[in-house]
């Protein structure tokens, strides 16, 4: 049994029409005006199915259908709606209608599984208006405290609370209640299985990532006045440091990532040598044991720079997620559904951050890949194709059915 393709690929484009942006991409942020009326959108569709809609104290949304066994934990599919600013059509959304033509497909053939089916839709998954990112989802693990994170704010000042209240996308299902199994289906939102010419990647897992917030600080003195020899220039500084670390884990870690994503020059201006710089550094690796090593080494990287230069560097931890490995059984049901529609594919680790890798700490969990055009996401620009939406939706309807069957075999035998 495979999927509608034509069906999903028009949803993808309804889709996109809500919260359009001029170059082809989707601006949704949580709990905005526009991310509702994507959940809206597909709250009209669900109705044509009988999906009972409910939401969750921090506005995760699930549409259940039945199973024939009610005492069974719910078999979840799931993924999320909003997006970044001016981001892409298919990163999260995908999964979320991917999932749901998965249920359309069970639906028109009356084929009921004896596990209740469920798709989630996270809220804030993105955290590009409320940080941290997964927030939804953190929230229904228990990672994150529900009282706090009602009170986390935007930009504006607007929090998490005041949103869901205006929207009214709160409601009373149980937090950390429990699931049978988690899948995830998502683009890559990288190169590698596109570079590599597979169709399907088997997610193993998540790598570990740390985010570190670092303020370098020398003396600000007059740019004109002040001799090379004697300066105290923290943006010189800085940079001997952003290009040294990248040059050491090229050297020492071949499967770990460090990125600099952003600086800031306190009171900064044209003709006065920087006292404070703050930036960030973002460091990935898919092994704990490898990832330690790397932010020690980084540590140590910094503090010797600094002491070279006489300048003050203080590091703060700001977010540390360990390497997660995936559920095995729900592995395989990938591997055997991808073999069995001859897909070609490639085992592989997220190197992104998903619900997901919240999900795999409460519930058997695990994600597939499709290749997305030349690994772009997060941009206007990011694409798939329709065959490629097709393929990656039949790979998730067959590995639900296994996973259903095969739970129900282990009960009878």
């Amino acid at each position: 049994m495979k999927v509608n393709s034509e069906r999903l690929w028009n949803s993808l484009m309804d889709m996109a029409k809500v919260g359009a942006t001029g170059n082809g991409g989707n601006t949704r942020l949580a709990l905005t005006d526009q991310d509702v009326l994507g959940r809206n959108l597909l709250i009209r569709w669900a109705k044509d199915l009988d999906l009972d809609v409910k939401y969750d104290a921090i506005g995760n949304m699930f549409l259940k259908k039945t199973g024939l066994d009610q005492s069974l934990n719910p078999i979840v599919i799931g993924s999320h709606l909003d997006t970044q600013p001016k981001g892409g059509r298919f990163d999260g959304i995908y999964g979320v209608l991917a999932g749901f033509e998965v249920i359309q497909c069970l639906y028109e053939r009356n084929i009921q599984t004896e596990h209740p089916l469920e798709l989630a839709i996270w809220m804030n998954e993105e955290g590009a208006r409320f940080t941290p990112a997964m927030m939804g989802s953190a929230v229904f693990t228990g990672k994150f405290q529900l009282k706090d994170t009602l009170t986390a704010q935007d930009k504006q000042g607007i929090s998490v609370a005041d949103e869901l209240y205006r929207t009214g996308q709160q409601g009373e299902l149980d937090l950390q209640r429990a699931f049978a199994a988690y899948y995830e289906l998502h683009i890559e939102q990288g190169p590698i299985l596109e570079n590599n010419q597979k169709e399907i990647g088997i997610v193993t897992g998540g790598q570990a990532i740390i985010w570190l917030d670092i303020q370098t600080t020398g003396k600000a003195a007059h740019a004109g006045t002040t001799p090379m020899s004697m300066r105290h220039d923290a943006m010189i500084g800085t940079a001997q440091m952003i290009v040294d670390l990248e040059k050491m884990v090229l050297q020492k870690f071949p499967d770990g990532l460090i990125t600099f994503g952003e600086i800031s020059v306190e009171n900064s201006s044209r003709n006065t040598i920087p006292a404070n710089i703050h930036w960030t550094i973002d460091l990935r690796h898919p092994d704990d044991t490898e990832m330690e090593s790397m932010r020690k080494i980084v540590l140590q990287t910094l503090d010797q720079l600094a002491h070279k230069r006489d300048l003050d560097i203080n590091v703060r931890l700001h977010w540390h997620s360990p390497a997660t490995p995936f559920d095995k059984k729900c592995i395989q049901t990938v591997l055997e559904s991808t073999q069995a529609l001859g897909y070609s594919y490639q085992k592989i680790v997220s190197g992104a951050g998903h619900d997901a890798i919240n999900l795999a700490k409460h519930c058997p969990t695990t994600m597939i890949f499709i290749p997305c055009e030349n690994g772009l996401s997060h941009n206007e620009a990011e694409n798939i194709t329709d065959l490629q939406a097709k393929q990656g939706a039949d790979v998730l309807l067959s590995s639900i059915l296994k996973f259903d069957q095969q739970v129900t075999l282990a009960q009878v035998s």
